[in-house]
């Protein structure tokens, strides 16, 4: 075991640092880890039968229908509507542009699913407005990568079906609703954040806009946020599952777009395809890969030497927890979201439940810990795309992100220790 464990973990790190694609690194340091106790011809077909095992899942349907409603709403003048709605209610208060950049960020996360698309859509047009108004622009490009982050614990959320699928059972339902409360309190965190930065600095208040305008500005919105009312009410009113819903989300999506507000060209159709395409073979492959890579870890038995280390080191719950939170963040600074929930959930997961905490709860808490993963150097991938926008390096945002991070990291604490802000929203609707 001591063997195979080794040579994973160092192959997989040797291609990491090559630049090899993170999906190509998992199965291939998979492999390699195989071949230290079996024959390559084995240990071959043994990866294939893991890898189509993995993907043979009636849930994970609902990945490629939520990718393809994201990326139809992307380029349906669904942000644009999100920022006025969000700019109406909410601009007027001190730090009014940095606010409206969280609360759009937590809107188009929820609608399209993806902090990626939350990036782009909403840096796009935020970062140089608040160029304009003032606010320095590494701020600007660190509380849009970490505001983009909510999207992943506001429903709908492909991670949280992807924890459901290597659980091994947990409702998908039931992890959408927990993810409401700690996702708003993630975005009213970094609000927080957002307020004292502007106050400090003096920043001027825009101006308020008359009643009718807010009317205006928020009825605009309203067919944009009757997307998430539309799928998480369908899951939760048992109407329809999780695949399902992410159906309808695209016809929904499809008809907001093009016949509604008409921002899409049926033209440009084809594109959106074939965009939503690839990034579902690629999330895909990291789940094929990394579904291989937990069942070797789990027939070597490293999950459970794993988590009898981590028992046998303290009997406090909560300093095990502690760690387990810091491990994942390290974990999240160099490993994307998707193989993370897969790989580590195995190993952790039995330590969280023989301390008491249902898999519900971990789930929560893992999604919100790799979250700030992904606004994390040097993979965080929200980080690249915002310092594009911003047009700064990378070293230059990460000073402003660290109050963004401490408040982040004051939620995940929360969620960890009290677990009523996970399930209380589940328990409340009865699941």
């Amino acid at each position: 075991m001591e063997m195979t464990s080794v040579t994973l973990v160092v192959a997989f790190f040797v291609l990491l640092l090559l630049n090899v694609p993170i999906s190509i690194s998992i199965g291939v340091a998979t492999l390699l880890a195989m071949v230290m106790s079996m024959d390559i011809a084995p240990a071959t077909i043994t990866i294939a039968q893991r890898m189509a095992g993995g993907l043979n899942s009636f849930a994970l349907l609902a990945i490629p229908f939520f990718v393809l409603s994201g990326l139809i709403m992307g380029r349906g003048g669904i942000a644009k509507r999100l920022i006025e709605c969000a700019m109406a209610l909410i601009g007027a208060l001190p730090g009014g542009l940095a606010l409206v950049n969280v609360v759009s960020c937590m809107l188009f996360g929820a609608i399209s699913g993806s902090a990626v698309a939350a990036t782009s859509a909403i840096g796009s047009f935020m970062l140089p407005e608040m160029k304009k108004a003032g606010y320095e622009p590494n701020f600007s490009a660190a509380l849009t990568a970490a505001a983009s982050t909510t999207g992943m614990l506001i429903p709908p959320s492909n991670i949280l079906i992807v924890y459901a699928i290597a659980s091994g059972g947990v409702s998908i339902a039931a992890l959408f609703m927990a993810g409401y409360i700690p996702g708003i309190m993630v975005g009213l965190a970094l609000m927080l954040v957002c307020f004292v930065y502007a106050k400090m600095k003096g920043y001027p208040l825009s101006p308020r806009l008359p009643l009718k305008v807010v009317v205006e500005k928020t009825v605009a919105a309203l067919p944009s946020l009757f997307l998430i009312f539309l799928v998480i009410g369908g899951i939760v009113g048992g109407v329809f599952t999780a695949t399902e819903a992410g159906a309808i989300a695209v016809v929904y999506s499809l008809l907001l777009a093009v016949v509604f507000y008409k921002e899409v060209d049926p033209k440009t159709l084809p594109d959106i395809l074939l965009k939503a395409a690839e990034t579902t073979a690629i999330v895909m492959l990291l789940i094929a890969a990394s579904t291989a890579m937990s069942w070797l870890l789990s027939f070597e038995n490293i999950p459970q030497t794993l988590s009898n280390a981590l028992l046998s080191l303290s009997d406090n719950p909560l300093l095990i927890l502690l760690l387990i939170n810091l491990l994942l963040i390290v974990v999240g600074a160099f490993l994307d979201m998707t193989p993370a929930v897969l790989i580590f959930t195995p190993i952790f997961l039995p330590v969280a439940v023989e301390l008491g905490m249902s898999e519900l709860h971990f789930g929560i808490m893992l999604v919100l810990n790799l979250s700030i993963g992904l606004c994390s150097p040097p993979v965080g991938a929200v980080l690249f795309i915002t310092c594009a926008i911003a047009k700064t390096k990378l070293e230059n945002i990460i000073r402003p992100l660290i109050p963004l991070y401490i408040a982040m990291f004051v939620v995940l604490m929360l969620v960890t220790y009290v677990s009523w802000f996970s399930e209380a929203l589940p328990r409340a609707l009865g699941f």
